[in-house]
């Protein structure tokens, strides 16, 4: 919901560029629809109280109702200006070059000039659409008023920094309050307790249940004294979808260390247990959702080949799923961090190599913010990274005062303070970021894959155009 809400002004903006391109313009100009084109130009008036009314629609429907029929038109006034370009490139393809120029001189005329009878005679379907768009763009520019919305209201110029890859390390440095609970599971995978403690099928099976739970395991996986007492060590990441076979098919090869193409899970399963025999292994499963136990019964079968004290860690938001999954007596559940923890997680991102002196100009707001942050590590670690280039305090003023913050929780399972990382993020990648969100959760994007889609979409090249194409690879 949150990504369709606030991707109005990335649609917007790609619309607008399409309107002043510098064809359009030269064509407006040479068939003396310059009129009509102005009149599109409110759409300018309109862009600059969007990142107002964004923040507004939280929590005023009227604004919300009024940004979706903005979405809407501007939907509609992309679809007519493709029409402008396929109908030039077909007449290209039809009269090469020199023909096409004056069959596309005919062409804006007849979509830009229904208040113009005396141009060129127009396509009636065409100049349907520009006379429909014209009067709701004339309607949407007016209710704008009706909501007091500023101009320019927002708009800081977070950019987005080119990221580094990410491997399976950890900087133990970034994580706070977590010693007790990595002590206390360490040791009981290290015990002799563990080995007895196995359950059915020789291996005991070690739920961890909260927050911040993934960096828990991924600090535990590469714990050294854990490296040392496993033979192998293999880390998979589940999340929803529970599918048995590609579960199986990801930790044979991080056991074997080589891919396979087999979709067969009798096949998978056997090579597994061939590739575990014998072997004391500790495996993460990272998100897990299951809560169907025939569907752990399933994928359990093969680890019964491994040697006595194999560990299994489970990771996930549900106490049901430790339930199932679970053969110690109880889950270790993490709570939330204490406000000091969630402080100095909070100042490790964001102070990081700044000016002393600037800081503490912004260390109060910043202990505001930590509160708003309510002990959750995620949610201090994302606001710490937007803020840690910005050393104004208007600019983090205005994320301690943003509206977002109001926004009640239980109406939505995205998180205030991560919503916040993503309504700061310049509208041009808003837009790149809405096409991705459409895969499935943990989806694995192929980098030629992905670029080859975007660019038949058209992001690309409009990436390109401000400069961010190269930091999304």
């Amino acid at each position: 919901m949150f990504v369709a809400e606030a991707a109005v002004s990335s649609i917007f903006d790609l619309v607008l560029e399409k309107l002043v391109a510098a064809p359009l313009l030269e064509y407006a100009r040479s068939q003396n629809v310059e009129a009509t084109l102005q009149e599109w130009r409110i759409l300018l008036h309109i862009e600059a109280v969007l990142t107002d009314a964004e923040q507004k629609q939280i929590r005023e429907r009227a604004v919300k109702l009024w940004l979706d029929d903005l979405k809407s038109l501007a939907y509609d006034m992309e679809d007519v200006l493709d029409e402008f370009n396929t109908e030039a490139n077909l007449q290209i393809l039809i009269h090469g070059p020199q023909a096409s120029t004056s069959k596309v001189h005919k062409l804006i005329p007849t979509c830009f000039a229904a208040c113009h009878p005396t141009s060129v005679k127009f396509n009636a379907k065409i100049g349907e659409k520009i006379e429909k768009i014209t009067r709701e763009l004339d309607a949407v520019a007016k209710r704008k008023h009706d909501f007091h919305l500023r101009e320019g209201v927002g708009g800081l110029p977070f950019e987005m920094e080119e990221r580094l890859q990410t491997t399976s390390l950890v900087d133990e440095s970034s994580i706070y309050g977590r010693d007790a609970e990595k002590e206390a599971i360490i040791q009981f995978l290290l015990s002799e307790e563990a080995s007895r403690d196995n359950g059915d099928n020789g291996v005991s099976v070690v739920p961890i249940v909260g927050m911040g739970k993934t960096t828990l395991a991924q600090i535990i996986y590469l714990d050294k004294r854990v490296e040392s007492h496993f033979d192998t060590r293999i880390w998979v990441c589940v999340s929803d979808r529970f599918d048995v076979t590609g579960i199986t098919k990801a930790i044979l090869e991080s056991v074997t260390h080589s891919s396979t193409d087999s979709k067969n899970l009798d096949s998978l399963q056997n090579s597994l247990k061939n590739g575990l025999n014998g072997k004391k292994f500790f495996l993460v499963l990272d998100d897990v959702w299951n809560e169907k136990p025939q569907n752990w019964d399933a994928l359990k079968a093969p680890f019964r080949a491994g040697a006595q004290g194999s560990m299994i860690i489970v990771t996930t938001r549900n106490e049901d799923v430790a339930s199932i999954m679970r053969t110690t007596a109880s889950s270790h559940h993490l709570d939330v961090l204490s406000y000091e923890e969630c402080r100095l997680l909070f100042a490790k991102h964001a102070f990081a190599h700044m000016n002393t002196n600037i800081r503490q100009k912004l260390e109060p707001i910043g202990e505001k913010i930590v509160r708003k942050c309510r002990g959750l590590p995620l949610a201090a670690k994302s606001l710490g990274s937007l803020l840690h280039t910005k050393q104004d305090e208007n600019a983090w003023n205005e994320v301690l005062n943003n509206g977002i913050w109001d926004f009640q929780i239980e109406r939505s399972d995205i998180l205030p303070a991560l919503y916040l990382s993503y309504h700061y993020l310049p509208t041009n990648l808003k837009r790149c970021f809405a096409y991705c969100s459409i895969f499935p959760k943990d989806y694995k994007f192929e980098k030629k894959e992905l670029s080859a889609v975007m660019d038949g979409r058209r992001l690309i090249r409009w990436l390109q155009k401000r400069g961010n194409y190269r930091r999304l690879w």
